[in-house]
């Protein structure tokens, strides 16, 4: 809770967060997405707090510790129900039992255990509980800590039950309160939104060094609360796409194509340009405990990120994550399955299909963003154009870092030309731009022309750089003519 979680394979989200819950549209997103091909994620936890009713808010579970002037009390790193199945061990110090102790704590639902040695009995010392458990993973400190716990029954060598935390041996151990901890209401709009300040919610991402895409599992395009808005204006602040998933309740392309030109669609206006959506939902076997593979109706923006990063990996943003190449791994279906002429209605509108093609399998086609649709004739009417305009820009802005307080002529706009030119030149023989030549493909201009006195003397560097995107071929037009015999004369 609070810190976004970085992951790199789904192993790392199962030790984090538990693995695949039945009912958690995000577990299923982050398995969907290593599965296809994803490599990195920043995963944000949200629980519901802040109710006028106690018993719906997600809280801590507690361990009180027997203590020689009172319990000292301790409490789960984080909210929910897992902290229930925590447990603490106190150990006298042989080394120096006059000033400190041993701890360990075990979380008993994932065998994650940590062990504190030489904890000192001051509580103002840097070694004191509080201090010492400020940053694990597992527990807190929630008062009492001028106590001094009282040590757990001792470990006799002899004994055919080392383990400190074994069941037969209750008095080795302190555990955690019955049903102290409680995963509360679902998360509501108002958990999701946040706080930009205090950078709470979704929020949370902007303690990251950077991400590029952004899934909210469990909300639909058409949401009315304010949460697809802020997270797309959230997108567009960090040059991020937001990949969203249809509406639940468009189970057939009539209901699919009809709502796309209300006027108060959420993803709609110009920041729509930075975002993505795919019908219909997907299928795909249920792998968590208890479930035996059943075939299930899942979001699709987990698996459409994973073939977004492994297009990225394997062709480059400039590459339209679409096509055959696209397939989505892991997935049985679609909850609708569409004909060539039922995707025509709907890729004029900027919405993106998710097909079954025969022995080809399922995959994404369609490479739209929400402003894709062909009668607002966008710029940013393709992913892959708007994506290397993100790309190109946040490396620019992260690569000319070293300009700040340089002194600003033309040694130094010199300098820029060079450095700029050789990364948009290494893009060009990457295939990421039309053109035959550089000249034709790309253009890096700082110089004297668009860098006069009065910005000079405001401490300002006018770079300019532009590119002619590739666009990404989504009709395939054959012409067959028939030659007839011609007569010599």
């Amino acid at each position: 809770m609070g810190d976004p979680v970085h992951l790199t394979s789904f192993a790392d989200y199962q030790a984090e967060f538990g693995g695949l819950v039945p009912g958690s549209d995000l577990s299923y997103a982050v398995y969907h997405f290593y599965q296809n091909g994803g490599s990195e994620a920043e995963v944000v936890r949200v629980v519901h707090t802040g109710d006028n009713d106690d018993t719906k808010n997600a809280k801590p579970a507690e361990i009180s510790v027997p203590g020689n002037a009172g319990n000292v009390v301790l409490q789960a790193a984080s909210p929910g129900a897992w902290g229930n199945k925590l447990r603490v061990r106190v150990e006298a110090n042989p080394a120096d039992a006059a000033n400190s102790y041993n701890l360990a704590v075990r979380d008993t639902g994932s065998g994650a255990t940590e062990s504190y040695l030489n904890v000192s009995k001051d509580p103002a010392s840097a070694s004191g509980l509080a201090n010492l458990l400020a940053n694990s993973g597992l527990i807190r400190v929630k008062s009492g800590d001028n106590n001094l716990p009282t040590p757990h029954e001792a470990i006799n060598p002899a004994d055919n039950l080392p383990d400190p935390f074994d069941d037969a041996k209750p008095n080795r151990y302190t555990k955690a309160t019955d049903n102290s901890g409680t995963a509360g209401a679902p998360p509501t709009s108002a958990d999701y939104l946040g706080d930009v300040l205090g950078k709470t919610g979704m929020y949370q991402l902007l303690k990251t060094d950077i991400f590029n895409m952004l899934c909210l599992p469990g909300f639909a395009g058409n949401d009315t609360t304010g949460v697809i808005t802020a997270a797309l204006k959230l997108c567009v602040d960090r040059r991020a796409m937001l990949i969203a998933d249809s509406p639940t309740n468009w189970t057939t392309v009539a209901s699919a194509a009809t709502p796309l030109g209300q006027a108060n669609f959420t993803l709609s206006g110009t920041d729509a340009r930075n975002a993505a959506m795919y019908f219909p939902r997907i299928k795909a076997p249920d792998p968590a405990p208890g479930q035996n593979g059943l075939i299930r109706e899942f979001a699709a923006c987990g698996a459409v990120a994973g073939v977004w990063a492994r297009t990225d990996v394997a062709r480059g943003v400039w590459k339209a994550p679409a096509g055959t190449d696209a397939s989505l791994s892991g997935v049985t279906g679609t909850t609708v399955k569409m004909t060539d002429l039922e995707n025509g209605r709907l890729n004029p509108l900027g919405l993106n299909c998710l097909r079954e093609l025969g022995v080809i399998g399922n995959v994404v086609w369609g490479a739209r963003t929400r402003r894709g649709a062909d009668q607002l004739a966008d710029q940013w009417k393709y992913i892959p154009v708007r994506r290397l305009a993100l790309f190109i820009e946040e490396t620019l802005y992260r690569g000319t870092q070293w300009v700040v307080f340089e002194p600003n002529d033309e040694p130094l706009w010199s300098s820029i030309r060079l450095n700029v030119g050789a990364f948009m030149n290494t893009l060009f023989r990457q295939g990421a731009f039309q053109g035959r030549t550089p000249a034709d493909a790309y253009l890096v201009k700082c110089d004297a022309t668009n860098n006069p006195q009065n910005d000079i003397d405001r401490g300002i560097v006018n770079i300019l750089v532009g590119f002619a995107p590739l666009k990404p071929a989504e009709f395939v037009v054959i012409r067959i003519q028939q030659l007839a015999g011609q007569i010599q004369v």
